[in-house]
């Protein structure tokens, strides 16, 4: 494994700078595009599966699962949605249970509160409930008990990496995601999420004396804004370093919104970590 991706020092650039950098909508020119593709796709496939959509797991509006089941007995992953903790919804991202599902496995995708309305302490806090939830609910929805998988895209990828605590969850696959909340806080993105230094740190995986023990397979696109390619590979060593279990790897020529092929097709490399990290879960 190697992390030696040489990126800007966020503390170095101005607040513009910085703004430019996290900003992958403007960055990715067809991004509207290809999320508006990935609706379309996703309500098809909620069409073809809606005996277990909405799940409620907590109080509020979005305290919500969808689970997919691909064959009865089947191992579970849960997929955790991106757009900053502030923007999208789970119904935009059914689409990527296509992968999986040809797999054999079954996929569940959790909603939850978004900025300004909830803090980033809250958010957190609703996707351990929906995990307890989910993990009480699977002998009942016909899936294997035990043994989740957790996987997450951008701002997913983070709370996918937050997940890792949780006694239900056995290993973890983030994507393109945010473990330092730093430059967040100190970005456009902050009018929202309303962080202080404290909610920052706390929340941020990079800023702990180590981790939970569990295989964690970090997966950034080579064409990805640098600051994010940056925060994936300074991720992996922080946590080769504390000895915890990690891959990382950059998929070739993939940007912020089409590595997430690499999860939609059966044959994609996101599918195959997926797999590999339920065989060992």
């Amino acid at each position: 494994m190697t992390t030696d991706f040489a990126g800007p020092d966020w503390h170095k650039m101005s607040r513009e700078e910085v703004d430019r950098g996290l900003n992958n909508g403007a960055a990715v020119a067809a991004s509207a595009d290809i999320v508006a593709d990935w609706e379309k796709r996703s309500a098809g496939l909620r069409q073809r599966h809606a005996q277990h959509l909405d799940l409620k797991y907590g109080p509020r509006e979005r305290n919500r699962i969808d689970f997919l089941r691909a064959r009865d007995g089947a191992p579970t992953l849960l997929f955790i949605h991106g757009g900053y903790w502030q923007h999208r919804a789970k119904e935009v991202f059914t689409v990527v249970a296509e992968g999986p599902m040809a797999h054999g496995i079954n996929v569940a995708l959790i909603g939850y509160t978004l900025a300004p309305d909830a803090t980033l302490d809250e958010i957190v806090a609703e996707i351990h409930a929906g995990i307890d939830f989910l993990a009480g609910q699977l002998p009942a929805l016909g899936a294997a008990p035990g043994a989740i998988v957790v996987s997450g895209w951008s701002a997913g990828g983070h709370l996918t990496s937050m997940a890792l605590s949780n006694r239900n969850v056995r290993a973890g696959v983030a994507i393109s995601g945010i473990y330092d909340l730093e430059p967040i806080r100190h970005s456009y993105l902050n009018e929202k999420l309303r962080l202080d230094d404290a909610m920052s740190r706390r929340n941020s995986p990079m800023m702990q004396s180590g981790g939970p023990a569990k295989p964690l397979s970090l997966v950034v696109g080579s064409a990805e804004l640098p600051l994010l390619r940056k925060q994936t590979a300074d991720f992996a060593g922080h946590r080769a370093r504390h000895g915890l279990p990690v891959t990382y790897e950059e998929i070739p020529g993939a940007d912020h919104f089409t590595i997430m092929n690499e999860m939609i097709a059966p044959g994609g490399r996101i599918v195959t970590l997926i797999r590999q990290a339920l065989e060992r879960a």
